[in-house]
């Protein structure tokens, strides 16, 4: 079974600048191709590209000729990067995706591709990890990758000043028997995080005092960078130039937002464990609509801020694991409005409406009650 693994990276200087050059690399023929391709799409119509095998070789023996920083960067690498905006163009040709966007360097969503030439390459140590091309790097977290781990392959990335290296493993399947413990419904919502069938509650981690100061703060720094634009609009420059003040601004600003994705992602990771060392023989969660739910402008951020969708695909992946059975339950199941007593369904139930009130004579929690719904749930589908 194939694993991914990511822990940060401390490159050292000279390595940083041979990673940072070969990001770049890699953004900028990505953009290139999709440039090329939206010009042949539009001149030929529906169903005409540059394939990227093609494209390296026009990328070889032509734009070599005037931008020899080209091939500062693995030649594997660049080949990788063009094959992954080929499948983005392919996807939207298809109708599978939206128009593929440019790859911005501010962004920071691109990653180099390091294959394994060599039984030497992707050798794990317990402080250390030796990278095609770039060499041995120094871990930040010592023993977190196992030293006899087989790499297959590994990509590099920056991000908010710090790089990472992310790694595919292979690791032995573990046949463990399922579990047969009682089941579970989960109810993910924007108040709590989740609220589970047996009382349970995880509360909203984004209204903890922590978070709510890092957000203070990342309007502050926000309006900083702001202020740093206006400035230089003022002073006659249109277009607000890139300058080493506004990088750093920019970075402090990325870092913050790292902050807040750690605390999330920690906390994700946290309520998953739990849930698992329960060992509940399945798992009922509702289908919902978080794209449709996204368009209320009111909650909007607030629905983001929950990461609802990554939180369901971790459960799902980690239940995978472990032989539990992940049920998904229709999103129009009136959860909220049966009663999970009598079977009753109250129509009129509003929003605001936190405490289920029956007219068999039963009170409970509504997100409760909703949890037990779904677990009681008997029409469903397999995750």
């Amino acid at each position: 079974m194939l694993k991914g693994f990511k822990t940060e990276i401390l490159p050292t200087p000279e390595q940083a600048i041979k990673i940072r050059k070969t990001l770049g690399t890699c953004r900028y023929l990505y953009n290139l191709y999709l440039a090329s391709n939206f010009e042949v799409y539009e001149a030929l119509g529906k169903g005409f590209f540059v394939t990227a095998y093609t494209f390296d070789k026009y990328v070889n023996h032509v734009v070599k000729r005037d931008l020899q920083w080209i091939d500062e960067c693995g030649a594997k690498a660049r080949k990788q990067a063009l094959m992954n905006a080929e499948r983005a163009f392919k996807n939207y040709m298809k109708g599978k995706a939206n128009r593929p966007k440019f790859k911005k360097k501010r962004e920071q969503k691109v990653k180099a591709y390091f294959p394994k030439n060599n039984n030497g390459d992707w050798t794990i140590w317990r402080h250390k990890i030796q990278v095609p091309t770039i060499g041995k790097v120094k871990l930040k977290e010592k023993g977190y990758l196992t030293t006899n781990a087989k790499v297959n392959s590994g990509t590099i990335s920056y991000k908010a000043g710090r790089y990472y290296v992310s790694v595919l493993v292979e690791i032995p399947d573990k046949k463990s028997e399922k579990p047969q413990g009682e089941g579970i419904g989960i109810d993910l919502g924007v108040k709590e995080l989740a609220i589970m069938s047996n009382g349970v509650i995880k509360p909203n981690i984004n209204k903890t005092p922590k978070v709510i100061k890092l957000n203070r703060k990342l309007r502050r720094e926000q309006r900083r960078l702001s202020r740093k634009y206006e400035s230089k609009k003022k002073r006659g420059e249109k277009t607000a130039a890139y300058s080493a003040n506004i990088e750093k601004q920019v970075v402090k600003i990325q870092r913050i937002y790292q902050t807040l994705t750690n605390i999330r992602v920690d906390y994700e990771n946290k309520i998953i464990s739990e849930i698992m060392k329960q060992e509940p023989s399945f798992i009922v969660l509702e289908d919902l609509n978080v794209r449709g739910m996204m368009k209320n402008r009111h909650l909007s951020k607030a629905i983001a801020a929950q990461r609802l969708s990554y939180l369901r695909t971790k459960l799902t992946n980690k239940a995978k694991e472990k032989g539990i059975e992940v049920r998904i339950v229709d999103r129009f199941y009136p959860s909220s409005k049966k009663c999970s007593q009598c079977g009753r369904i109250k129509t009129n139930l509003k929003l605001k409406d936190r405490i289920y009130h029956c007219e068999c004579g039963f009170e409970i929690d509504r997100d409760i009650n909703a949890a037990i719904n779904l677990k009681n749930a008997t029409e469903y589908k397999i995750a």
